[in-house]
């Protein structure tokens, strides 16, 4: 039976995670906890912690979990630099399951847009589109970022350098390196995410539509009872599903 502890409990992803867990066998919620709690309270519960909570809490809750040696999974967006490079840290000591986004549908999303991204080289302009619900804080998404840095990494060259956030103005005609990455906002969406490959002649368009978060919810569960007993580091839903 593996144990789980659910931060942000109260929140949408929490509860879903809390619906989901009571329908997979071998899952068990040992103990909930929210804003103004502490972790220390229930580490001692569970065996591993499924965080979906605020970037700035992440941090502090890894380093609980690796003082006394609990696994994680990570489905929080937006961390910082510095704080991606705390987590990289403690993942030394425990292991973790930190993936920005946990849908299976989502994932092989991620590898059909490494493979497209590989026989299509070059020669493709990439343009990425994400629709988010009018409440998330963070933008471009923790998916959408995903889905630039597979194409940055299939051309050999850092994300960073290559993204296009929006065009307003005179602002010249497209590189053909750049990558283009554009955030909508509004009602209740989910999450839609697609991949615009676009040449001189034809386009490929590669989309996932969730309509509930028990499609995330379901995922990170799959997750937090994977990443149990594994050896200290970093993992994500690749390694979850065997997709690597």
């Amino acid at each position: 039976m593996t144990r789980l502890i659910i931060a942000g409990a109260k929140g949408r992803m929490g509860q879903a995670l809390i619906r989901c867990a009571q329908s997979i066998p071998g899952l068990a919620v040992a103990a909930q906890f929210d804003l103004g709690q502490d972790l220390r309270e229930f580490i001692a519960d569970g065996d591993v912690v499924v965080d979906f909570t605020f970037h700035e809490s992440t941090v502090p809750m890894a380093e609980i979990c690796a003082s006394h040696k609990k696994a994680m999974v990570i489905g929080t967006t937006g961390h910082s630099e510095t704080e991606q490079k705390e987590l990289v840290k403690i993942a030394s000591q425990i292991p973790m399951v930190w993936s920005s986004n946990f849908s299976t549908g989502v994932n092989t999303l991620f590898w059909l847009t490494r493979r497209a991204a590989e026989i299509l080289g070059p020669d493709f302009d990439v343009e990425i589109v994400e629709m988010h619900h009018r409440l998330k804080k963070d933008a471009p998404s923790g998916t959408a970022k995903t889905l630039a840095k597979i194409v940055a990494d299939s051309r050999h060259q850092a994300a960073a350098s290559l993204l296009r956030h929006g065009r307003e103005g005179l602002v010249g005609e497209r590189t053909r390196e750049e990558i283009g990455i554009h955030s909508l906002r509004g009602g209740d969406v989910v999450g839609d995410h697609t991949v615009v490959f676009a040449a001189a002649g034809e386009r490929l368009e590669l989309t996932h539509r969730a309509s509930t978060r028990e499609t995330f919810a379901g995922g990170a569960l799959r997750a937090a009872q994977w990443v149990v007993g594994k050896k200290p580091g970093i993992y994500d839903m690749q390694d979850v599903l065997g997709l690597r």
